[in-house]
């Protein structure tokens, strides 16, 4: 392994925000610690959270406006796979949910395995018991509504945590700009044909992040949304 790979110099992280003042600053200097190369797209936040973000020591690109989850991720791998020497990203939430080791898990297998992207899933090794029952019904019923994520064998695909080549980052081209997004990445992944895996990863469940969760009709909402879009019905 090179020195460079060794100091995660060619791995950048993608943080979208919106209103997430109260942590962001945290998140993203604690990753800092192991990934120096961050960007947080603040997504139109009506709080602190830019100034929270510049706090943090951390690259902030803007959305005047909220334009949403996928459109801040598509800024975000835009801004970073422009980059000198960018030849991983990771999508990363803002509000606690990810860990770090996770991530440093992820960028390994990819630097040694024969995989393009890889997707968090909290579905595997009983880790799903950590995951609040309402949430994991919301999580199941996607998958359940989705013939092409399960064809893929993923079993969490709106996890948010995911880590891809260049190959991926350059041919990404999100056009969902909300939370459907994640089921447009499975559309991705199976029309160009990308070597997929998953990586068992264990979210951090805080009252902070619980009270901004997926309900079971919104992960309906989201599949239909999905099934609605011209692309994601190629």
């Amino acid at each position: 392994m090179t020195s460079g790979a060794t100091s995660n110099d060619d791995v950048w992280l993608v943080i979208p925000v919106f209103n997430e003042a109260q942590v962001i600053r945290d998140v993203a200097a604690n990753a800092a610690k192991t990934f120096p190369n961050i960007v947080c797209v603040d997504d139109g936040s009506r709080d602190d959270s830019a100034a929270q973000i510049r706090a943090a020591g951390v690259r902030l690109v803007q959305h005047p406006v909220n334009l949403g989850q996928g459109a801040a991720i598509q800024t975000g791998v835009e801004y970073a796979r422009a980059q000198p020497g960018a030849r991983y990203f990771v999508t990363f939430d803002a509000d606690g949910q990810h860990r770090v080791d996770d991530v440093v898990a992820m960028i390994e297998r990819l630097r040694t395995e024969p995989v393009d992207i890889i997707v968090g899933t909290r579905f595997a090794e009983g880790r799903s018991e950590s995951v609040p029952l309402l949430r994991r019904m919301a999580l199941r019923t996607i998958v359940f509504l989705s013939p092409r994520t399960r064809r893929l064998g993923l079993t969490d695909a709106h996890n948010g945590l995911r880590a891809f080549n260049k190959t991926v980052a350059d041919d990404l081209d999100l056009v969902m700009a909300g939370m459907s997004h994640a089921s447009e990445f499975v559309a991705l992944i199976d029309h160009h044909g990308w070597r997929v895996a998953e990586q068992p990863v264990t979210i951090l469940y805080t009252d902070y992040s619980r009270a901004k969760g997926q309900s079971l009709i919104n992960g309906v909402n989201i599949v239909a949304d999905g099934l609605l879009h011209p692309r994601m019905r190629k």
